[in-house]
Formats: structure tokens, C-alpha cells, sequence
């Protein structure tokens, strides 16, 4: 029996894509989809000579209630558009497919705003570049689809949209994944109390020496196949460093504000680029959510019972928010805010935390009381190892922090006594090749976690003269190695940067308040006269102390089992750990899980020195008499008052 397909649309296309289906299929024309289409219809192509917005919305709405499948095929600013496949009740359709099409290019906003415009007013009859043999080469693979289709067999724009340059006929096939943001098929559950719990499951580790749950050989085809793509990804290009000591590459994550580059950083290229896909996918995860929608907005005078308090992250300085144009107001608990469910780990019960405090990118909003950054995010083979390296992070920056703003005489590290023939290799390497020494402190705090703060000196004069990074690591090679790759990431490839703003550095270092960027931050230490700042580590001459004075050990075969020992190390120190499950759609259908931690008394990683965040954080004056640094606690005039180098 033959199949029923209607085509909607008037042109060259339609007409073309008509003849011939009307020879082996019943074909029925329409100039305009109207609110009802033929019952019996099999089919439905949405076919023009330009583009008409409004006409794939109205599609979306009248052939989601009939349950009928469609495909539309159209030319934009020169370049012909077929698909995707939409099945009704399936996610991803045409309008997920523009979203991801517009923040793959250059132009996202103006194509934004020019897809309202066309929706309003009718769109664009035909496009100039529209071409009789563009046109017929497009209708050949509309045909071909519709056969397809029609036969049961597997489509090539399901899922997919494929792009025909009209100049060269050349056709490219695209890949995207459905929005879970999108008002046609999306759809997200509340954000609940019951949804927040974690109870924490075995993650057995994929060998003896790993922190892993799950290995990058089992998931690199699918990260890239889902999640890196020039046109239509999540990410949307990649570029390998071939100026730093080791193997960098970066991926583009596309945001309407603009680029943003994550870097993956290992011995290996093709690593480093599936290392920078996840951590593309963990900043994705972190800008809002995705996962569930929030529903609960209240004050926090009416939730104190059940929520964080905001004071207990720390907040920024009285006089910060007294400045002209400061970017946030004081913490009020009787103003309403968006707040999202969190799990404490430690009082195992669910808890309210301030969306912006979750979601780094929130808090410039009119409710913004604090600066948040993605310090504490990680993304994980499973929900317990994304818990872990986001504690690992968060430990790290406190203890960096902790570092400087208390000026810790920290007991420097020998990293030959790890006998670990890679890092022995890395260390020899960095020197070689880039020219820098390594200084390396044991930064471990109360709680015992070991933490690394890093410093790579120039031996030459040009150049960054000083770098600094941190790590965290149950493990303390494995902290080395991360700060490692996070100096490398600046070697070399900053040096004119340097050169030719040295002038406005100088600046900086006499003003502080000039220090308004992340980048501000590692730039400023670059400058040799900065180095007196680090005196407090760089002149420490007692004996270097060895790797294994580090107290933790950790034999585990399970994940899980490590948590629930730093858990306790926690609970012994006073601190709570607070996660807020990040995890999307996007992510879980590979089961990849994005989280936030937060440690309420931990420092907070920020960037500007008017953003500093200490106000509410006593830990910082108490900490370094416990650990014997000082005699008493230090006041808060005792604090360091520059700018941190964490770059």
C-alpha cells in the first residue's frame, strides 16, 4: 500500500521533492499547514526556498498533537538545512536542532534575534543564494530521507541536521542533543527535597591505582560523538597547544555571552581533548539548570530550618558593597530568592542552598549578594566520583587560599623522594624545555586531605617569573602532577602577553584595586618585583621533607569507601559537606554526573580584589594556631592584603 505524505510549502523545493514522490507515493500539496492535517497522513515534509520560523514552530505544535513524524528542509543565508527527523513524544526537535545551530556559529545572537524577527514577520519567501541547483541537489536528499523513512530503515537526519553549502554542493551531517531547556519537547522535573538525597553507592575503582570509576577508552567515543561537534555540539572546536611543556588541548564551549575555552592537560593529545570535553561539560552543567527545575523562592528568614545559611560560605567586605557600581547587595534575609535542594552528606537530610550559590553564573542578577565561581564542580563516571573531585577542588583552593592570605612558612617537598619515575619525567621536562624550576609546599590543612601549593620559577629573565597552582589529592603524587599540568598551561605562551602589558601589571602591583580579572591574578606575579610577595615560601631554607611524612593512606578498591573516610576526617574538624546534583539530560545518557560542593568555612575561590570573600570565614584566623603556624589566632588585620596568585 502506498504511503500518504503531505508537503507544506511553495517553491522550486517543494515542487521538485513533489514529482517525484508522487511516482511511488500518494502526495498531497498545501501552500500553508493549516490547525489539522488528513488522518491518514504517513508523513509531513515542511519544505521552502528560504526560511520561515514561524511555519517549523506552528509544525512542532499541530504535528506534536497528531502524532504524525515530520521533516523539513529550507535554505538559510546561503546554506541549505534538512532536518531533523521530529517523531512525536521523542526529545529533540526542530527547535532544539536552531538552538544548537545558532550557538555553533560566530553570529549566535544576531541569529537569535533574526529567527524572532522572521517568526513575526513572516520570514523570508527565498533565499538569494537559493540556486536551481542547489535546490535540486537538496531535493535528492530530501528523497532519499523520505524513502527512508517510509521503508523503516535508519535516517540520516535523525538526530542530525545536514548542511549543504549551495556554493559547492559540499553536504556535511551534524549531530545534536536534545534541549532539555527546549518549550516544545523538553520537560523537567521539580526540583524536590525527595530528588536531592544521595545516598552513596559502591563505585568500585577500574584498577588498584585509580581514582576513577570508569576509564576514558570506554567513553571517548561517545564524548566525542555526542558533545564535540563544529556546527551543532555542546562544543563546537577544538585546538591543541603546541606551545606549553606537554600535551594541552582546548575545546569552545559557545555561550550567548561569548566563548569560553576548557583546557584538558595530560601527556597525550588525544586524552587532553576527551579531558577537555568533560571539563566543558562540567562548566555547561554548572551555568544553570538543566537537570530540574526550581520551583522553591522564599526568604531565608521563612527557610532557615531547612536551608544554608549564606553567611556560612562567606561573603564579601562591608566596605566592598558600599563601592559606586559594586555588582552586588548585602545578604538580606527577608528578600525572596530562587533556592535549589542540595544533600548534606554529613547530617544526611536534604538542604536549601541559593541558586546562585549553586549555579556559578547566576549572581549578577538583582538578587546577587556574593561572586560564585565553578570552584567545587566536577564531573564524574559516577554521581560518588564527581562528589569526590569536587571536594578534592574545593580543598585545594582553601588550602592555596588558607596559604596565602594567612602567610604559612609551609615545610617544602623534595618530589625526588616520591620515587615516581613520571613525575621525576615531568618535573625534568619542565625545566627542559620551558625553562622553570618547581617549589613545591605541603599544604595540608586540619582535616588531613593532602594539599599541594606549587610555585615554578623562571631561570630566565624573560617571561613569567613566577607561576603558582595547587592540588588536592588523597593520593599526593597525583596532587604534584595536577598542579604540574596547571603551571605548564601558562609557560610560554603568555610571555608577550607580559611584554606588552607590562605597564598595566605595574599598575596593579601598586594598586590592588586594579586587579579585576581571573587573569589579573597569575599575570601579576609574573612580574619579577611581585616575587618579594612569596618571600614567606621562597626563603623557607629548613630541610625539605619527604613524601612519605604524608599521613593518609588510601588502599581502597571502592570510591565510596575513600568519601566516607574523609567524611569522618570532616566530621571531626566541624565541616559539612553540601552537594547539589548539577547532572543533565545531556550528561546522564551517557552516565556522566556533574555535581557542586560546597564546604561551608572553606575559602572560596574568587577572582578580583574586590571580590574577595572572607567576611563570615573565622576558620581562616583560627587554623594556622592549630596546625602550629602561629602562637594565637591570627585578626583579621594579620591577613595577607594582596592579591592571591592563583592564576
Amino acid at each position: 500500500m502506498n504511503s500518504f505524505v503531505l508537503i507544506v510549502g511553495e517553491g522550486v523545493l517543494a515542487e521538485s521533492v513533489s514529482k517525484e514522490l508522487a511516482a511511488h507515493h500518494l502526495v498531497f500539496r498545501k501552500s500553508n499547514l493549516g490547525e489539522s492535517i488528513p488522518s491518514n497522513t504517513d508523513l509531513v515534509l515542511i519544505l521552502d526556498d528560504g526560511w520561515k520560523p514561524s511555519t517549523h514552530q506552528k509544525a512542532e505544535k499541530v504535528l506534536q498533537k497528531t502524532d504524525t513524524p515530520w521533516l523539513r528542509g529550507f535554505i538559510s543565508f546561503g546554506e541549505g538545512v534538512v532536518g531533523p527527523f521530529v517523531q512525536p513524544g521523542k526529545a529533540g526537535c526542530s527547535q532544539c536542532a536552531d538552538m544548537r545551530r545558532f550557538m555553533g556559529g560566530r553570529d549566535r545572537t544576531e541569529m537569535v534575534e533574526v529567527q524572532q524577527k522572521l517568526a513575526a514577520g513572516g520570514g523570508i519567501g527565498s533565499d538569494p543564494w537559493a540556486s536551481r541547483n542547489g535546490l535540486l541537489q537538496m531535493a535528492h536528499l530530501i528523497n532519499v530521507e523520505v524513502q527512508k523513512v517510509l521503508r523503516g530503515d535508519q535516517v540520516d537526519a535523525d538526530g542530525k541536521v545536514l548542511l549543504i553549502d549551495l556554493k559547492t554542493l559540499r553536504t556535511s551531517s551534524h549531530y545534536f542533543l536534545p534541549n532539555p531547556l527546549c518549550p516544545v519537547c523538553g520537560g523537567l522535573p521539580d526540583d524536590t527535597e525527595e530528588l536531592a538525597r544521595i545516598p552513596l553507592e559502591p563505585s568500585p575503582k577500574v584498577s588498584s591505582g585509580s581514582f576513577r570509576s570508569r576509564s576514558l577508552d570506554e567513553m571517548k567515543e561517545a564524548i566525542v560523538k555526542d558533545y564535540l561537534d563544529n556546527r551543532t555540539g555542546v562544543l563546537n572546536s577544538k585546538i591543541y597547544d603546541l606551545v606549553t611543556p606537554f600535551a594541552d588541548a582546548s575545546v569552545n564551549l559557545p555561550m550567548l555571552a561569548g566563548d569560553e575555552r576548557t583546557g584538558g592537560r595530560t601527556h597525550v593529545y588525544e586524552e587532553s581533548v576527551l579531558t577537555a570535553i568533560l571539563e566543558g561539560l562540567e562548566r555547561y552543567c554548572g551555568l544553570k539548570p538543566r537537570g530540574k527545575r526550581t520551583v522553591t523562592r522564599d526568604s531565608y528568614r521563612n527557610l532557615e530550618n531547612q536551608a544554608l545559611n549564606p553567611l556560612s560560605v562567606g561573603v564579601h567586605a562591608k566596605e566592598n558593597y558600599a563601592q559606586p557600581g559594586f555588582p552586588f547587595k548585602p545578604f538580606d534575609p527577608d528578600r525572596s530568592i530562587d533556592w535549589v535542594w542540595g544533600y548534606s552528606l554529613l547530617e544526611e537530610r536534604s538542604i536549601l542552598v541559593p541558586e546562585l550559590l549553586a549555579y556559578y553564573s547566576i549572581g549578577h542578577g538583582t538578587e546577587g549578594f556574593v561572586y560564585e565561581t565553578s570552584n567545587g564542580c566536577a564531573l564524574g563516571g559516577s554521581l560518588e566520583e564527581a562528589i569526590f573531585y569536587g571536594m578534592m577542588e574545593v580543598i585545594e583552593r582553601d588550602s592555596f587560599l588558607m596559604t596565602w592570605y594567612a602567610k604559612l612558612n609551609l615545610p617544602r617537598l623534595d618530589p625526588l623522594s616520591a620515587d615516581d619515575e613520571e613525575l621525576e619525567f615531568m618535573v625534568e621536562r619542565m625545566r627542559a624545555v620551558a625553562g622553570y624550576d618547581l617549589y613545591l609546599y605541603d599544604a595540608t590543612m586540619e582535616h588531613g586531605v593532602p594539599s599541594i601549593f606549587a610555585i615554578a620559577k623562571n631561570r630566565e629573565e624573560k617571561g613569567l617569573n613566577l607561576i603558582c597552582a595547587a592540588g588536592s589529592h588523597l593520593d599526593p603524587v597525583r596532587a604534584v602532577k595536577g598542579a604540574i599540568h596547571e603551571l605548564a598551561g601558562m609557560m610560554l605562551n603568555l610571555d608577550e602577553k607580559l611584554e606588552a602589558n607590562k605597564e598595566e601589571y605595574e599598575k596593579m602591583l601598586h594598586d590592588s584595586s586594579l586587579v579585576r580579572q581571573m587573569e589579573d591574578h597569575g599575570m601579576l606575579y609574573g612580574l619579577p618585583q611581585a616575587e618579594e610577595r612569596l618571600s614567606f615560601l621562597l626563603n623557607n631554607d629548613e630541610p625539605m621533607r619527604t613524601f612519605k611524612e604524608f599521613k593518609w593512606k588510601s588502599n581502597h578498591a571502592d570510591l565510596t569507601e575513600d568519601l566516607q573516610d574523609i567524611l569522618r576526617a570532616f566530621q571531626k574538624s566541624n565541616l559539612d559537606v553540601i552537594v547539589v546534583d548539577q547532572s543533565t539530560p545531556e550528561t546522564l545518557r551517557n552516565g556522566l554526573y556533574c555535581v557542586k560542593v560546597l564546604i561551608p568555612g572553606m575559602l572560596p575561590m574568587t577572582f578580583g580584589q574586590h571580590l574577595t570573600r572572607l567576611t563570615g570565614l573565622e576558620r581562616v584566623l583560627r587554623v594556622p594556631m592549630e596546625l602550629g603556624y602561629t602562637e594565637q589566632p591570627l585578626t583579621p588585620e594579620q591577613l595577607n592584603p594582596y592579591p592571591h596568585p592563583f592564576p
